[in-house]
């Protein structure tokens, strides 16, 4: 436990990771060592490792999860290496097992203004909500960075938004003229969510608040999305992702490049944004099928 604690405070403090990562760091690493029935980490073998998998396999647990076990593992004998806890990594033999590739889901464009036209712009609430969509639609934010928006992060002069996420990392993104005239509306209301909140409380310069004036969460935007979803007869699950997902691949639809789609998404490797790529392909290939009289 002195080896796994000190390996938790690493991740915390020096790669500041967020709370529910180090909470799956420290479920994976708890769930080894209850395989394992002994606690110290220097007989581990790659042989055991594989008994391991193998038996995460036979509980059905899956290839994905899978991945993930055997990266925190990784990831934690790679620690105990660099500190000579241990005298090698066991987990370095043993390849990952291979995924197979998800397409992410995405919102055909009649299908976004579907959604968007939803909230009801009489009420505060409402003109809310419509800017929480235009925006991540408009900007393809990541969740995360939505609710970290203060007021001082929109330039409606200049049409950009600096969006923050975990770690510091900051970026400038466009900011659409649809999105920018839903926030200056919500923007003209939002007196009325203030009315609770002190002057010297952290949520007074947040962007987005909810119902009692404090800044609106991760799980908050996703609880108001399903309450729209669910008025909606989408055939697949849609999230605050799925818009970021749309975001992307309207924009390729269109003749982006693909290095630009990657600076406005965020990613540090182009293989990340490629997939993408894939999904247009996929939506070209089912618009043909939908619509060609001999397809």
């Amino acid at each position: 436990m002195e080896y796994l604690d000190e390996f938790m405070a690493y991740l915390e403090m020096e790669r500041n990771l967020s709370l529910n990562t180090l909470r799956s760091y420290r479920t994976d690493i708890l769930l080894f060592r209850k395989f394992l029935g002994f606690i110290n980490f220097k007989g581990v073998t790659h042989t055991s490792l594989r008994r391991y998998l193998s038996y995460l396999q036979k509980e059905g647990f899956a290839r994905t999860t899978i991945a993930r076990k055997l990266a925190s593992l990784r990831s934690f004998f790679r620690f105990l290496c660099r500190w000579g806890y241990v005298d090698s990594n066991p987990v370095e033999p043993i390849s990952t097992p291979k995924l197979s590739k998800r397409l992410p889901a995405f919102l055909y464009l009649k299908e976004v203004e579907e959604l968007i036209s939803l909230p009801d712009e009489k009420t505060a609430f409402g003109l809310r909500d419509k800017a929480i969509l235009e925006v991540l639609y408009s900007s393809g934010a990541r969740v995360e960075e939505l609710v970290n928006l203060n007021l001082e992060d929109i330039d409606f002069l200049g049409g950009m938004a600096k969006l923050l996420r975990k770690g510091g990392k900051e970026r400038m993104v466009p900011i659409g003229s649809y999105a920018l005239q839903a926030l200056e509306r919500y923007i003209e209301r939002r007196d009325e969510f203030v009315k609770r909140v002190k002057s010297n409380d952290e949520s007074a310069c947040a962007l987005f608040l909810n119902r009692w004036g404090k800044r609106l969460s991760s799980r908050g935007v996703r609880m108001i999305m399903d309450r729209y979803i669910k008025r909606l007869s989408f055939k697949k699950h849609v999230s605050p992702h799925t818009l970021r997902h749309t975001f992307a691949t309207h924009l390729l639809d269109r003749g982006a490049d693909l290095r630009s789609v990657q600076e406005l998404l965020g990613h540090v490797k182009l293989s990340t944004t490629q997939i993408y790529t894939h999904v247009t392909k996929e939506g070209l290939k089912e618009v043909y099928d939908r619509t060609h009289p001999r397809a």
